[in-house]
């Protein structure tokens, strides 16, 4: 018997896939991953044994001693390697055989894959055990390539074609089967599935990313990618200009780290190491979100090899959606403008008739006619365009609305549309039944008693032949419809499931564009991420591509819609603005529900701590007796807590009075224009990578101090005169500065310049529309220093890789490392001199930073922030007498992905060894050779390096 121990699971699946080819009289081949063992296994009938452990000797230390001994002691051959790309030396010196022997046979595991993997065994059977079955030298296996012949297919006949895009590791270790099972369905749907293996999506140091090359030339239509976010963050924004030359959407179907039973089970859907992975890391990069169609699963109980083997399954209905998605994307790409149809869709929030159409910030009858006139410009069919917004808005009031859950005959006659109630309930019998029970409970059997005529379900709207404009249904009713709409837990009624049924089939929407912030088809009841088709928002909205113009200062609404309704998030900028001195709390109340959004999908453990904070406003701004809430509710009474707070501040900002309201896609102008530029410049800009750097001074400051005016009511209006003086000033002169006033130089160069860029909301929702790719960006309250979020017209991402460690990971940072000082106090009578730190992106993306704390805690260097935006802006030294003990030297690994994401906290952390006295030898090395090029930062090598593909199985 041959015994395989190998801590790389995709190793042991690789093994169990090549055992049948093996030929007759072959040694048994027995696997187990070391980890998994109390100690190290018996060797009753084994005659060679082979180990391989990623992370060296010492990832399995005393166990493989003994099996060493052992070995020895009963003269069995042993083979040993190294996890890393070149022999590990400690590893082979203590191997039984030959060295050559053991370099010989890294080879093939170096190499990799399925062929080598066999004739590993049969180089190990031939030249150790003397068996003569013959075996073939170690053969490279290309870093990208296309899998199967359906690659070789160009959409021939015009039929749409779909990358799909997976790491290399899965193609060695045979784990194929979930790609396999996505390009059936592709293919079952018409299109041709290129399946592209990878190392990675990110550009190699000539820029060039092959694995995109490959999709170019077979002219995608769309791409499906598992793999990793594949920009990088070196430039003053996320740089995925390589996947945005293909033009194409990018839909990211997640392959789950759990199982499915378990996803099945989870009311939040993915864990928190899935959501950082497959989500919230790669909405960097502007993909849409689809749902998880794969999981980890047992395929083997360990009889044929003495280990469980795991790999990808897929579930197949997920997959079907997936591949639904992707053709319906592509059909955007291929169908004639003229031959599409679009339904705008109008919030009613709350349900009234004065309210038809109410977006936080956004004048929406006027961007649906502007809207309008530029769809009939692409070519779309618009047989008439109302005269104004107000005109718009008269005609769908007249007709049918949601005032009243019985309809009179004139609303019926004024209706847009109608379903048959037999066809929904046909549809309905087909959805999951958890579902089909939580509907009919709540409003009964179908087709239901709301919004009907006789057995049919009615909608309103304006039919203008290729573009349809019409209203979002409640999702319930009760005295208070701003609680319902926040409610988790009530299931839409027919009428609403019915709704975006009649959009794809009766009408035949080909895409929808929800207008404005305050749709409810993302608040459903489901899944919080990683829907299934039991989940109300899937259910609904089934592939309809979903484009939705969203107010860029909400990220943590609008990543609900991204992530649980597929929607591609233009942003748009928010109303011009005057002077807000009152709203601080609310600013602040605001950023933390976005943060309790964040912590909850990526980091549970921290929610007690973010309740506490968001407690603690609530009653310093006497907020909580608004409420009517007189405690902290405890537990997952809170969340219901956090919703209530959500729509009160819904409510608020309603009430707030602006200067008017944004239109989409149209710059400020004017005096519009002035105050905007005005506010944006009260709060300095920033923050820098590193305290080294300039940032952006606040206009109000440094007016301030060359007036020398207090900070009373009338030194405060001086000031805010003259800062209107100066920009007026400036924009009388076509916003051209030349002088040295660092505010204005930037307002001129950057500032205005980005405002004029508000085009690009209808530009890029146009873009989606048409299957094309719409960038990515930051999202944020640029009035509260965050003027990086412009310009507005992309796929905002929600995580501000600039605010990282948060408050929150600077606490749990500290007690981490006060908990490793006190423990080697403990242990050995003294403070740590030094102590060694590896940071991985992913878990900096989901934890904010804890490992990044940690480090600064051992420094005794705390970060600054911003208390505006909350962005870090340095870091400051811990006075000793705070700190209480000794500084301790931090020598710091970070991965690739960290390297990429996060250059500012690289940064950071190499200014704060300097700042903590170890700065004459640089403390922050790069993840592997070369990863820096001619970086600023020296680099170490470590046999204990593992990639971002390792970890990403």
């Amino acid at each position: 018997m041959i015994l395989v121990l190998s801590n790389a699971d995709t190793e042991i699946l690789a093994l169990r896939s090549v055992l049948e080819g093996l030929p007759e009289g072959f040694p048994r081949v027995r696997a187990a991953n070391p980890t998994s063992l109390a100690a190290a296994p018996p060797l009753d009938g084994v005659e060679v044994v082979l180990v391989r452990l990623l992370g060296g000797r010492r990832s399995w230390e005393g166990p493989f001693d003994d099996l060493r001994s052992r070995c020895r002691a009963a003269g069995i051959p042993l083979l040993a390697f190294g996890g890393e790309a070149a022999p590990d030396a400690e590893l082979t010196a203590l191997s039984t055989v030959p060295a050559a022997t053991v370099t010989q046979a890294f080879a093939y595991l170096a190499y990799g894959g399925l062929a080598n993997t066999e004739h590993l065994l049969r180089f190990v059977a031939d030249t150790v055990l003397m068996g003569g079955f013959g075996f073939d030298p170690p053969v490279d296996v290309p870093a990208h390539g296309v899998l199967g012949e359906r690659g070789n297919e160009r959409g021939a006949g015009g039929r749409p074609v779909i990358g799909i895009v997976f790491y290399r590791a899965h193609l060695l270790s045979g784990n194929t089967s979930f790609v396999e099972d996505l390009a059936a369905a592709v293919e079952a749907r018409g299109a041709v599935a290129v399946p592209v293996w990878c190392y990675s999506l990110r550009p190699g140091l000539d820029g060039r990313v092959p694995a995109l090359e490959l999709l170019a030339e077979r002219g995608v239509d769309v791409v499906v990618t598992t793999v990793l976010a594949m920009g990088s963050a070196r430039a003053a924004d996320w740089d995925a200009s390589a996947l945005a030359a293909l033009g194409v959407p990018v839909l990211q179907a997640v392959a789950a780290t759990s199982s499915r039973a378990a996803w099945e089970a989870s009311p939040a859907g993915l864990g928190p190491l899935d959501v950082a992975m497959s989500v919230a890391i790669p909405e960097f990069d502007g993909r849409i979100v689809g749902p998880p169609f794969s999981f980890k699963e047992v395929v083997d109980d360990g009889d044929e090899l003495g280990a469980p083997v795991v790999a990808y399954r897929t579930a197949p209905d997920r997959v079907g959606r997936v591949g639904g998605l992707a053709l319906r994307l592509a059909a955007l790409r291929q169908r004639p403008n003229a031959e599409k149809r679009v339904a705008l869709v109008l919030s009613a929030y709350p349900t009234k008739r004065s309210r038809l159409g109410n977006a936080v910030g956004l004048d929406t009858p006027a961007s649906v006619i502007d809207l309008l006139h530029a769809l009939a410009a692409a070519g779309y069919r618009v047989d008439r365009v109302p005269p104004d917004g107000d005109t718009l808005m008269a005609e769908l009031a007249a007709a049918l609305t949601y005032d009243r859950e019985a309809l009179s005959p004139a609303q019926v006659e004024g209706a847009a549309g109608r379903w048959p109630g037999v066809d929904h309930t046909e549809w309905f019998a087909g959805l999951p039944a958890d579902l089909r029970a939580a509907v009919t409970e709540a409003w009964g059997p179908p087709p239901g008693s709301v919004y009907t005529d006789g057995d049919d379900l009615v909608f309103p709207g304006i039919d203008l032949g290729g573009v349809l404009v019409t209203v979002q249904p409640p999702r319930g009713f009760g005295e208070n419809p701003i609680a319902v709409y926040h409610s988790p837990d009530l299931p839409p009624t027919h009428h609403y499931l019915a709704f975006y049924r009649w959009l794809e089939v009766g009408w035949g929407a080909d895409a929808i564009v929800h207008v404005g912030k305050h749709g409810t088809l993302e608040w459903l009841p489901g899944k919080g991420v990683g829907l299934s088709a039991a989940c109300a928002p899937d259910a609904a909205l089934g592939d309809l591509p979903l484009v939705y113009p969203f107010v860029v200062n909400d990220p943590g609404e609008g990543t609900q819609a991204k992530r649980r309704a597929h929607a591609v998030v233009v942003d748009h900028l928010v109303p011009p603005l005057t002077r807000a001195d009152t709203y601080d709390d609310l600013a602040r109340l605001e950023a933390l529900l976005d943060e309790y959004a964040r912590v909850a999908a990526l980091d549970p453990a921290k929610l007690p701590a973010i309740r506490a904070r968001v407690w603690d406003l609530l009653v310093a701004a006497e907020m909580h007796r608004d409420l009517g809430v007189g405690e902290a509710p405890e537990g997952d009474a809170f969340d219901d807590l956090v919703l209530h707070v959500d729509g009160y501040l819904c409510e608020l900002k309603d009430a707030q009075i602006r200067g008017g309201l944004h239109v989409l896609g149209r710059p400020p102008q004017g005096e519009a224009e002035l105050d905007l530029v005005l506010a944006l410049t009260r709060l300095p800009q920033g923050p820098p990578a590193s305290p080294s750097a300039v940032a952006v001074p606040s206009l109000r400051a440094t007016v301030a101090a060359e007036l020398g005016e207090g900070d009373d009511r009338a030194g405060i209006d001086a000031v805010e005169a003259e800062c209107r003086r100066r920009l007026a000033a400036l924009q009388e002169g076509g916003w051209r500065y030349d002088g040295d006033d660092p505010t204005l130089a930037w307002v001129a160069d950057h500032l205005v310049p980005a405002l004029a860029a508000t085009t690009d909301e209808v530009g890029n929702t146009l873009a989606a529309l048409a299957g094309g790719y719409v960038p990515a960006g930051p999202s944020g309250a640029p009035s509260r220093g965050m003027a990086h979020v412009l310009p507005t017209g992309r796929n905002f991402f929600s995580v501000d890789p600039k605010s990282l460690p948060s408050p929150l990971a600077w606490e749990v940072g500290c007690r981490l490392a006060e908990g490793l000082v006190e423990r080697h106090v403990a242990e050995t009578g003294r403070p740590p001199e030094s102590v060694g730190l590896v940071v991985w992106g992913t878990a900096a993306m989901r934890t904010s930073g804890d490992d990044v704390a940690t480090a600064l805690a051992l420094l005794g260097v705390r970060p600054v922030w911003a208390e505006e935006s909350g962005r870090v802006t340095g870091v400051e030294l811990i006075p000793e007498e705070e700190l209480g003990r000794p500084r301790v030297d931090v020598v710091l690994r970070i991965s690739g992905f960290f390297r990429d994401a996060f250059p500012n906290l690289v940064q950071l952390l190499d200014d704060a060894c300097r700042l903590a006295g170890f700065g004459d030898d640089p403390r922050v090395f790069g993840a592997k050779p070369g990863a820096y090029g001619s970086g600023i930062l020296p680099l170490l090598e470590s046999r204990h390096w593992r990639s971002d593909e390792d970890l990403a199985e």
